[in-house]
Order: C-alpha cells, then sequence, then structure tokens
C-alpha cells in the first residue's frame, strides 16, 4: 500500500474476532485491521500506511535518529488511535531491519510502549522472510509447483523458495540480503538515481544472490515455478505496467505479468530523472528517489531466476502476520 494511504470501513457483520497487525519498517509504517472471513481469508475494516524512513542515516551511523523516532513515533500514535477505535483486542507488531541494525532499537521500543501504548517485537531476517512467505503463498500459480518470492524492503531483501506440498508449501531456501531502497540510496548516494549508478547497483546485487541461485540449481525450474514480488517497487512497476493512473490495490495485487513487459518498464524508468519519476502517478514524490535502487534489484533477481511470468503481491509480512495470529487463536 501506497504513500499516506488511509481508509476506513465500518465493520460490518462480525466473522472472527478483529486483529490488528502492525509492520514497521526501514521505509514504512503499515497498519491492517481485518477479520477473518472465510477459511483463511480476511475481510479488511481498516488500513493505514505512511512513509517514515525510520532507517535514514542507520546505515552510516548504526542509530535511529531523533528526526526518524519523532516521524515513526507520530504515525504510530495514528496506528494506536485506529486499534483503540475498533476496539480490537488482539494486537501484533513487529519492527524490521532498521531496527535489527539500530544499536539504539530499545529507545525505539520503549518510545512506542510509552508513547503509543503498542509492544514492538523486533524480528529476525528469518522471522521476517517466514512472515513474507506465509502472507504470499495463496498467491502461487494452480499449475505451478512453487514460486520463488521476493521482498525489496527498505533495508533489507528476502528471497524464499516455496514448493507445494500435500500438506502445504515448503520452504526450501530462505535468504536474506541486509540491502534494501533506502539502505542503496544511501550507499550510493547521487549516483543511485543515474544510469551509471542503476547499472553498479544491480551488478552489486545480482553477485550477493549468485551463491542462493547456484545452491537451488537445476531444482528450480522456471517451466513449473514462477517469481512472485511483494514490495513497494514492484507493486508500482505494475501498475505503471498496466497503465493505471492512480496507484490501485484491488487491480495489482496478484496480477499477472511477462516479466520481460516488467523489465521494459524499468528500462523506461532508468532513463528518468527524480523529478520525472514524481511526476509520474503511481511512484509520487516520496518514492521517487527509491525507485531506481528497486529496480535495480528487481532485475538482478530476474537475471538470476528468469522466470517468463512473475506474479505480484500486494500483501506480505502483514498477512502472514494475520495468519499466524489467527491460528493462535483458534
Amino acid at each position: 500500500m501506497h504513500g499516506n494511504h488511509q481508509k476506513s470501513q465500518e465493520d460490518g457483520g462480525k466473522a472472527g474476532p478483529l486483529l490488528a497487525v502492525l509492520d514497521l519498517g526501514t521505509n514504512n509504517c503499515r497498519l491492517l485491521i481485518a477479520a477473518e472471513a472465510a477459511r483463511g481469508s480476511f475481510r479488511v475494516v481498516d488500513s493505514f500506511s505512511r512513509i517514515v524512513r525510520l532507517g535514514e542515516g542507520v546505515g552510516m551511523t548504526g542509530l535511529l535518529s531523533e528526526a526518524a523516532l519523532d516521524r515513526t513515533i507520530a504515525a504510530l500514535k495514528i496506528c494506536s488511535d485506529r486499534i483503540a477505535k475498533h476496539k480490537v483486542q488482539h494486537v501484533r507488531c513487529i519492527a524490521t531491519q532498521a531496527a535489527r541494525l539500530a544499536r539504539n532499537a530499545d529507545v525505539l521500543v520503549r518510545r512506542a510502549r510509552e508513547e503509543a501504548g503498542l509492544e514492538l517485537d523486533v524480528i529476525s531476517a528469518e522471522d521476517e522472510a517466514d512472515l513474507a512467505a506465509e502472507g504470499c503463498a495463496p498467491l502461487i500459480g494452480r499449475k505451478y509447483k512453487g514460486a520463488l518470492i521476493f521482498d525489496i524492503g527498505g533495508g533489507s531483501t528476502e528471497i524464499i523458495w516455496l514448493q507445494k506440498s500435500p500438506t502445504g508449501p515448503q520452504k526450501k531456501l530462505a535468504a536474506s540480503v541486509p540491502l534494501g531502497v533506502v539502505s542503496l540510496a544511501e550507499n550510493y548516494g547521487a549516483a543511485s538515481t543515474s544510469r551509471i549508478g542503476f547499472d553498479r547497483m544491480r551488478a552489486d546485487l545480482r553477485a550477493r544472490f549468485e551463491p542462493f541461485a547456484k545452491e537451488m540449481g537445476e531444482g528450480f525450474d522456471v517451466r513449473k515455478n514462477h517469481l512472485l514480488g511483494t514490495s513497494g517497487t514492484v507493486t508500482t512497476l505494475a501498475a505503471i505496467a498496466l497503465k493505471l493512473p492512480r496507484y490501485n490495490r484491488t487491480r495489482v495485487d496478484g496480477s499477472w505479468h511477462e516479466t520481460t513487459h516488467m523489465l521494459r518498464v524499468v528500462e523506461r524508468l532508468v532513463g528518468h530523472d527524480t523529478e520525472a519519476l514524481a511526476a509520474i502517478g503511481s511512484i509520487g514524490p516520496e518514492r521517487a528517489d527509491l525507485m531506481l535502487p528497486g529496480c535495480a534489484i528487481f532485475t538482478a533477481i530476474c537475471s538470476l531466476w528468469p522466470s517468463p511470468v512473475l506474479r505480484v503481491a500486494d500483501r506480505g509480512l502483514r498477512e502472514g502476520m494475520l495468519r499466524q495470529l489467527s491460528r493462535e487463536l483458534s
């Protein structure tokens, strides 16, 4: 979900109890309040997303800055108010790579508790990959044996190879690379918005993912497995590929794309400067400077796992958390 996206629907006929899940990433703070509807599916009652850039500068200093903490706590207070408004009893809040890296993550956890009344759990990269896989697993195509799920975050990128089995999707391989759109943008500085910088970022990411591609070897047959991407980068590329004037989750989530078409979209974007990217409806000014780093990660993954088709998920950690929370309550 994108930018200051906020929506609220009154809770109609009750199904399961209301659940609230919050994912505080390096770039975004996202809340989802939902009730389990049919088995395994959820009806969204309220959602909120704001770009807070919690991880700004953390790669250089090892610390969450005061400004980033203040922006984040302001967003967490809004989330807390929404949780209270809907009288949600079952709440889970996680923080990911920026909090994992920061020596002062305890300050974030304390302030979240004292100022927003939220208990933040800083999760491991492995737990993050598992949640992303659980959230996206329902989108593995019916005629495929499995999928390579990739989640391009602000501070890290997770890849998870899931294969279908009679007992449900099995994890064959999971890996996390501690580079995402924010950390790449900071590491490369002004170059991260140029063609030369893009090529260097893509080569860097390809080198980091190559050992995992080698480990999977012939097992990952692109006729039987497809790519399944989740994150702002991939959903934005899908919106542009679908020629949407503005971002529309309903059109993007679960959409299928030819990988070559998505790579052509990337080629077009690499030719634009940040100002031109900001003018594209589904990118906007808040995402513009992070678009090329995200595209570099995306193209590196496509080059190592050359699946002809790609499915896009506007879901991930929060949906995985909903499924886990629902299981714990049943």
